[in-house]
């Protein structure tokens, strides 16, 4: 891609009003764009991004048997009747429509999951089942902010697992678990289990928290062994509910959370199946979300610096960040139009800054934007490549021959 193209550019000043350290970067690089509060638009590099970490999430979702699934984000006002949350979910868009019925936004979807899987279960053959999408979420925040960490609409995975037994269910339980680890393993991003209350949906649930002081959440975490809890269930007594160790408490971004869900979707849209002697049993469930925006912006809270975003190479919208100078000079132009199609031929996303601008200006906006490995051609360069790494001080000069292998 050349920058000359790319739609927009960098800006010099945070947006009035942008708080965060997320929504500051990811709105000065190009990446989103603030509609009204708590509503983004997710402008070419910041849709590059999220794909990057749904591409990360399907994987790993499809390796423990889930299958993917695509939900209305319109749901119809009488299954969350049925639930009894449509009066009482406190972040509810209700909407009006014709013949004056009622409408939802879905904040999550049990009210669609639930009605849908009765309809095709009915034996415990068609057990265990998984089933995940990765949806636009609305809810109704009194108050959103903080970037892409409270927003109003957002996109985020959850599967649900039906399972013929609560035993079942809990092996499950473990894999997805296991699962999520490795899911934030290759994001690059950092997360301490933490135990949690489960509120509305479960009687405890599992958290994945991002330590960092931009955080909202309080966890304790023990200084012996490691154990971690939100702070809903923690009783402040400064010991560790597990070992009895000293604890710190910590500011984190929750960032995933999974929970058995309780049976009472399950009886409200009867879910049931006849076990191996015939007899009708409820289903048990479990539930499995993860914040895909939300992981973009904590990865911003997290990795950033004076001068701009610091992406993991895994989720960067590009690999290489190509700076080309000097390119009045017909020679050095060619040559960095030579070395850019060489990248893209050997299949290594570049964005080529091509702009005739200052070779200030060009770094700024690298620094900026985050990509992991900055090239740099130009009259100094000669035969060689400059090379630097975003999160690393020095350069070096390579060949292309060896900075190709050294991507690769």
């Amino acid at each position: 891609m050349k920058y000359s193209k790319l739609f927009p550019k960098t800006q010099k000043a945070s947006p009035a009003g942008a708080e965060s350290v997320n929504s500051q970067l990811l709105t000065r690089a190009g990446f989103i764009h603030q509609e009204m509060a708590g509503v983004y638009s997710f402008l070419p590099l910041g849709w590059r991004v999220l794909n990057k970490i749904s591409d990360i999430v399907r994987e790993e979702m499809t390796a423990v048997g889930g299958q993917e699934i695509v939900m209305p984000a319109l749901h119809p006002g009488d299954n969350w009747k049925k639930t009894g949350r449509f009066d009482s979910f406190d972040v509810l868009f209700k909407l009006k429509g014709a013949q004056d019925s009622d409408f939802v936004l879905g904040p999550t979807h049990e009210e669609i999951i639930y009605p849908l899987a009765a309809e095709f279960v009915s034996s415990y053959r068609d057990l265990p089942l998984a089933l995940y999408q990765i949806q636009i979420k609305f809810r109704n925040e009194l108050r959103a902010k903080a970037g892409l960490l409270r927003g109003r609409e957002f996109l985020m995975k959850d599967l649900y697992s039906f399972h013929t037994s609560d035993e079942d269910r809990n092996k499950y339980y473990e894999k997805v678990r296991e699962a999520y680890l490795k899911i934030f393993k290759r994001i690059g991003l950092p997360v301490v289990e933490t135990k949690a209350g489960g509120g509305t949906f479960s009687d405890i649930s599992q958290e994945f928290q991002t330590l960092t002081p931009s955080g909202e959440d309080i966890v304790y975490i023990c200084k012996k062994c490691s154990h971690a809890i939100n702070t809903e269930i923690y009783d402040n007594s400064g010991k560790c509910p597990e070992c009895g160790g000293e604890v710190d408490e910590e500011k984190a971004i929750e960032v995933a959370n999974i929970f058995p869900l309780k049976s009472a979707f399950a009886e409200t849209f009867k879910l049931t199946f006849q076990d191996e002697k015939g007899e009708e049993q409820i289903v048990s469930a479990g539930c499995y979300g993860l914040g895909i925006s939300r992981v973009m912006g904590t990865i911003v809270e997290v990795f950033n610096d004076e001068k701009g975003i610091i992406w993991p190479e895994t989720v960067a919208p590009y690999q290489v960040h190509l700076v080309g100078l000097d390119l009045e000079d017909k020679e050095i132009k060619a040559k960095v139009e030579d070395v850019y199609n060489q990248l893209q031929a050997a299949g290594i996303e570049v964005l080529y800054d091509d702009r005739d601008a200052r070779a200030g200006e060009k770094f700024a906006d690298a620094d900026l934007i985050g990509i992991p490995t900055r090239i740099v051609v130009s009259k100094k360069t000669g035969e060689k490549i400059e090379v630097k790494k975003r999160n690393e001080k020095e350069t070096e000069f390579m060949s292309l021959k060896t900075l190709l292998a050294k991507i690769k």
